[in-house]
């Protein structure tokens, strides 16, 4: 299930050509259905959400149940077990407390002669959420998405998730919104929920940002309607890649590979090792640990497409190696952890350790985990409050101390032809 590469051979590079190319999110028959999709909600509204919410996920769905009622909201919690709401307040509590330690203020500063310059750091106003619900149960992206943004201080949030097809929301994600505070929820998936939220339908109001994940039907309605509105990133299949050495456990390696190969079979999952013997350790682990799971198809077909133990010289190589692959996750499971963590440049997350899982990064550690994938932590991060924050520049001059900086103004636009731009500036001092 798992193929053992040796980096320097042409079935390695074979290899990482085809995971690079996974990656690339483009499609363009779906495409096509994204832009027809985006353009009838645009300009029919509800009645092309109806439409395309009856078509791919409830049959009978009516315009009337596209936002979720108080009393759903009730029956909702009386289909989910008391622990449940327990493990949503503990994951959400530590999310809540790393994200904390995010926030920015709003900062002046007094210079020269008067002159005062800042930044003002504001959240948005009202944010769009569209998590998977039906194909896949994703409350834990629920809580990623939603609690930077109250953090944040985000007003309004609005939250889009597809129906079943008895036309209700599941009941865990309907109570993990409401535990976040979220009320305002509508029965709305896919691309149509991305329209929505974008444009404004005569029940969805338009939001300012979009954030979530998504199959490509929603990564490409994201790409589409940015600059009309603001997205967080476009985020591919789910990737890890797990450094180890000879004393490292391959059962728990092979548990860790598992854990993201049963996501989908686009995943990725790669162990990189200086020791043949233990890349073999962990692949004749991975054949027995499958055979328990219930979504055993999805591992087998992810790791027969996407998955590999590269063998490399040490583990300064191993490192290269992952830095250039740059994945979503990296796991550490080598000795002397502190000497090799710092050099690890390009990872969304880094869990350090065989007690840190990228399961526990998951749900529960606090970081959040939506991430950059498929090459992207090379220059992008992981969802914060960033994201939910805007700046605007503040500059305030007396006369005179922009008598001062005059002269080159003048001289800086007379270089570039702006001459409305240097008359600007002489105007206020033509009396004197």
């Amino acid at each position: 299930m798992l193929r053992i590469l040796d980096t320097q051979t042409p079935e390695a590079d074979a290899f990482l050509a085809k995971l690079n190319a996974r990656g690339k999110l483009t499609d363009e028959g779906i495409l096509k259905t994204v832009r027809r999709t985006l353009s009838d909600v645009q300009s029919e509204g509800d009645k092309a959400v109806v439409r395309y919410t009856r078509k791919l996920d409830a049959p009978r769905f009516a315009a009337k149940e596209l936002p979720v009622s108080r009393e759903e909201f009730g029956q909702a919690y009386l289909e989910v077990t008391s622990d449940f709401i327990d493990a949503i307040t503990h994951a959400r509590t530590n999310i809540e407390k790393f994200h904390q330690k995010q926030l920015r203020t709003s900062w002046m500063s007094t210079e020269a002669d008067g002159v005062l310059l800042g930044h003002l750091i504001r959240p948005l106003k009202r944010v769009g959420v569209c998590v998977p619900s039906v194909s896949q149960l994703l409350v834990s992206s629920l809580l990623m998405c939603v609690v930077p943004a109250t953090v944040a201080g985000v007003e309004e949030i609005a939250l889009c998730m597809g129906p079943q097809r008895n036309r209700k929301l599941n009941p865990y994600m309907l109570v993990t919104a409401a535990e976040c505070g979220i009320r305002e929820v509508y029965k709305c998936g896919g691309a149509q929920a991305v329209a929505a939220m974008a444009y404004g339908t005569e029940t969805v109001k338009p939001v300012d940002k979009i954030v979530g994940p998504g199959n490509l039907y929603v990564q490409l309605a994201k790409k589409e309607v940015y600059g009309h509105v603001d997205i967080d990133k476009l985020a591919g299949p789910s990737e890890i890649l797990v450094i180890a050495d000879s004393t490292a456990d391959p059962d728990y390696v092979a548990a860790d590979l598992i854990s993201q190969a049963e996501h989908h079979a686009d995943c990725s999952a790669l162990l990189v090792t200086p020791s043949l013997g233990f890349a073999e350790q962990v692949k004749a682990a991975i054949d027995i640990q499958a055979q328990t799971l219930p979504r055993q198809q999805e591992i087998v077909r992810a790791l027969e497409n996407y998955g590999a133990a590269f063998i490399v010289e040490n583990l300064t190589e191993a490192v290269e190696f992952a830095n250039a692959i740059a994945p979503e996750h990296v796991e550490l499971h080598v000795e002397n952890l502190l000497d090799w963590f710092s050099k690890i440049r390009n990872a969304g997350a880094i869990l350090l350790g065989p007690y840190s899982p990228e399961a526990v990064g998951d749900y529960i550690a606090g970081p959040n985990h939506v991430l950059p994938t498929g090459t992207a932590a090379r220059y992008a991060s992981p969802l914060s409050v960033d994201d939910f924050l805007k700046k605007t520049s503040l500059i305030s001059y007396t006369k005179p101390a922009l008598a001062k900086v005059t002269p080159d103004v003048v001289k800086l636009a007379e270089i570039e032809g702006l001459e409305g731009h240097a008359a600007a500036m002489k105007i206020r001092f033509e009396e004197d």
